[in-house]
Formats: C-alpha cells, structure tokens, sequence
C-alpha cells in the first residue's frame, strides 16, 4: 500500500482531527484575508466617495461659479481704457474723459485675441445741458458689446440701447414724471423712453443713455469715443500690469486703469469658492484615511492573536495525531517503512491541512469582509473579483497555509520519524 493511500485513509479514519486542523487554519487565514479585504474595501470605497464628491463638487463649483459671475457681474466694468492724454485727476474728479479716441479702437482690440479682458464695451460720456428742460445731465452713447472674436460668444454684461430710443436714470424719469413709451426731445431730436431705471444712488440717477452713433452726432463727435469699458478675465489683482503690457502692444496711444474694488470683490469671491471645495474633498479624504488608520491598528493587533493561537492549535493537534498513531508508525517501520517516507507521510497530512484550510480561509474571509462592511454594497465584491491582486492573494494565501501548516507540524512529525519501533511495540504490548 502506497503512501497516499495511508494517507488518505487515515484522513477517513481520523475525520474529526484532520476537520479541526482544516477549521484551525481556516481561521487563522480567514481572520489575515478578512483584515486585508476589509482595508481593501475600504480604499474601493474611498475612492468611489471621493470620485463621488469631486464629481458633486464639480457640477456645485460649476454651479456656484456661474451663479458668482453672474453676481460679480452686476459689479459692472471693471478696466476702462481711456486715451493716453486723458488725465486721471479730472477723470478721477468728473468720472468721465475729456479726451477721445477712435471708435476704432475698439474693433482692433477685439480683433486681436487679447485674453486678459473681454465684454468690450466703447461709450461716449459728456456732461451736457438738456436745453428742452432746462437741467444738467450725464449724456452717455453707447452700443451693443463688440465680442472678443477668438473666444465663445458670451451673453452680453449689458444690453443696448436701440436706435431712435432713451433709457433714463431714476431722477431722470421722477422728476420729469417721464415712463416707458413716452416721447421726449433731447437738442432738438425725439426719443422715445426705452428704460425707466431704478434708483442706484450714483451718478447713472442723472444719466440718459442714447445709442452711440446718435449721441456722436448730437455731440459732433462723430467716430469718437472717450473709453473703452472692459471685464477683466483674470480676476486677480496682480493681472493689471499684465493687461496694461498686452493692451499697450494692440493700443499704444491709451491707458488703463482698474476699479479695484469690482476686481477685489471678484477676485475673492471666486477664490472663496474654490478654497471651500477644495477644504470639503480634503475633510473627506483626511477622515477617510482616520477611519482606514483605526481599522488597521484594530486589524494588527486581533490579527496576530488569532494567527498565533491557531498556529498553536495545529502543533497541538498534530501531537494529538502522533500520539495516536505510535503503534501504527511503530508497525509501519518494522515492516521497512523508511523515516523519510514516514515524514513525507505526515508532512503531506500539513499541507494537505495547509491547501484546504487556506482556500476556505480565503473565501471565508474575503465573504466576511464584504458581509461585515458598513457599507453592504456590492460593487466593492465585483472590482475584488475582477482585480489580479485577489488571484496573487488567494495563491499567497494557500501557499501561506501549507507553509504555517507545516511548521506548526514540524516538531510533531519529528518525533514521529525519530521514535524506534522496537521500543514502541514493547511499550504497547
């Protein structure tokens, strides 16, 4: 009879030995790969919260950015282009140029592919006389936006004042008891009332806008304009000298100035928002990476433990089945058995012990794991089983068993190989 068939029949013989060496590094194996899985589980499940939250953080910073441009946008303007004989101390004091340029200018710069500003605006602003009655207003022309034509179109910040039409600042209209639809003169001319506004508390209270080309003629101005209003695109403040160099290489003959609290309060609205989303994913990952942390020490100390005591349960067992079997290993080797066949004998009993133990281990762990987790999802299981790291594991598992299998029965089986026959069948008889 060869080995194997011994083998296996005292496996038959010895059920109950051979099941609680098979349950013994089950668990031990069970206990390291429901630990590891766990952890795992936990980094699939990070990675998919946090893909989550950076996806939802993405349409919110989409949205809340948006809804910032739109509010920084009510700032209005906030670069003006004026010509560069303007001085800014009467610009500064009358809050409109008494110098002018071309209108053309404002073509060529939309035309240049400037990035640092766009939503070109070009106005004609003069405080003049309204002699129909008899009072000091703001006259502004102005004109549809020209569009930066490198860029998307973009809705513009303002809408134009049509031809043949007035738009009147809230004094304007109370005063003069004036509505829309209405008909007025202006230097001889009639407009009718596009836009009655509401009251700003500024100088637009006293403001009539007419549309550009008329309010040249009114003003014998014809293709002039004294500024260029602009939003600019950076919306930091250390991008005016940076949009001064790259408006001065397309418009040598003007200067820029910034209105810095539009471009502050945009500048930090927007950073505002952006710090707040990046605070948020990065709370996320920190208590993510707590939570992976705490499990992990919990995991290195229970781990060891339930390892060790297996390990000491096997060598134990293995005692157990050396003992039992003295009278047979005592026949064995009178009838010629060699001690190398016998060890071979009982060291294939481990491994075989080792394989079993450590392929249920896996699947018991690894089943475990995704049962005992928070989260109950079942995605975590399907990336586990579609992932070469759990082929590499489940290899390194089983391996891991035979091998702790054996050395828990190397001195067992020792013993076994070493004991004289002679002296065993005496002692027995």
């Amino acid at each position: 009879m060869t080995i194997w068939k011994l083998l296996i029949r005292e496996i038959l013989h010895r059920k109950v030995n051979f099941g609680l060496g098979v349950l013994s590094v089950m668990v031990a194996i069970g206990s390291l790969i429901g630990s590891v899985t766990l952890l795992r589980i936990h980094d699939i499940h990070t990675d998919q919260i946090l893909e989550q939250k950076e996806a939802e953080l993405g349409k919110r910073m989409d949205g809340l950015k948006d809804d910032t441009r739109k509010a920084m946008l009510k700032l209005g303007f906030n670069v003006v282009i004026l010509p560069k004989d303007q001085n800014l101390g009467d610009w500064y004091s009358d809050d409109y140029a008494s110098k002018y340029m071309p209108e053309e200018y404002v073509h060529r710069l939309a035309d240049s592919g400037v990035v640092t500003v766009r939503h070109f605006l070009p106005s004609l602003q003069q405080k003049i006389e309204w002699p129909e009655y008899k009072r000091k207003i703001i006259l502004v022309g102005a004109r549809g936006e020209v569009p930066n034509m490198h860029k998307n179109p973009v809705k513009p910040m303002v809408q134009p004042v049509p031809p043949g039409t007035i738009s009147l600042g809230y004094e304007l209209h109370r005063s003069m008891d004036l509505k829309v639809g209405d008909t007025v003169e202006l230097m001889g001319r009639q407009f009718k009332v596009h836009a009655c506004h509401e009251e700003r508390g500024n100088k637009d209270d006293i403001t009539a806008w007419i549309y550009l080309a008329e309010a040249q003629e009114l003003l014998d101005k014809e293709g002039k304009i004294n500024a260029i209003l602009a939003l600019e695109c950076l919306c930091t403040t250390d991008a005016l000298p940076q949009i001064r160099r790259e408006i001065a290489g397309i418009l040598p003959e003007t200067q820029v100035i910034e209105r810095g609290s539009s471009a502050i309060a945009r500048a930090e609205a927007r950073t505002k928002v952006e710090e707040q989303a990046r605070i948020s994913v990065e709370k996320e990952k920190i208590a993510r990476e707590d939570l992976r942390a705490a499990r992990e020490g919990l995991a290195s100390i229970l781990t060891p433990v339930v390892v060790t005591a297996c390990v000491v349960w096997v060598a134990v067992l293995g005692f157990t089945n050396v003992r039992a079997r003295r009278v047979e290993i005592g026949i064995l080797r009178a009838l010629g058995v060699s001690a190398k066949r016998i060890l071979i004998m009982f060291l294939s009993r481990h491994v075989l012990v080792g394989v079993i133990g450590g392929v249920l281990g896996f699947v018991a762990g690894t089943l475990s794991a995704v049962y005992f987790d928070a989260a109950r999802d079942s995605a975590p299981f399907a990336s586990l089983l579609h992932s070469k790291t759990t082929g590499w594991l489940l290899l390194a598992s089983v391996a891991g068993a035979a091998a702790l299998a054996v050395i828990a029965g190397w001195i067992p089986t020792m013993l076994a190989t070493r004991q004289d026959p002679a002296d065993v069948l005496r002692i027995e008889n």
